[in-house]
């Protein structure tokens, strides 16, 4: 039985260090969405951070700005979905073969 401790230990300390190296890696991972057949550019890093916004100069409508608003939430919302895949598809190779049936690991916020 403490052989099993000691092994599953081992596992747990082996996967928060790989856990590191992931977010560390995803913080410089950079994604960009486009929205607006382009004329929004959003990009977001792998920890969810909004680092840049473009909007094409031809967008900008004082008298509509509800649809620029849109533009930017879709771009947003485009990019933050793919770090989110990729995340996931992270996640579940991080974890194969720790555990049976894989380990959710989103309710630790990763």
């Amino acid at each position: 039985m403490l052989g099993n401790m000691a092994d599953l230990f081992g596992k747990v300390q082996e996967m928060q260090q790989k856990m590191s190296e992931m977010k560390e890696k995803l913080a410089q991972t950079e994604y960009t969405s486009e929205s607006g057949g382009g004329m929004v550019k959003v990009t977001v890093n792998g920890l969810k951070k909004v680092l840049s916004v473009k909007i094409d100069k031809d967008l900008i409508d004082p008298n509509d700005p509800e649809m620029l608003e849109d533009l930017i939430v879709a771009g947003v919302n485009k990019a933050l979905d793919e770090v989110e895949k990729q995340a996931q598809n992270s996640m579940g190779d991080l974890t194969k073969g720790m555990m049976p049936g894989g380990f959710d690991l989103s309710k630790f916020g990763l």
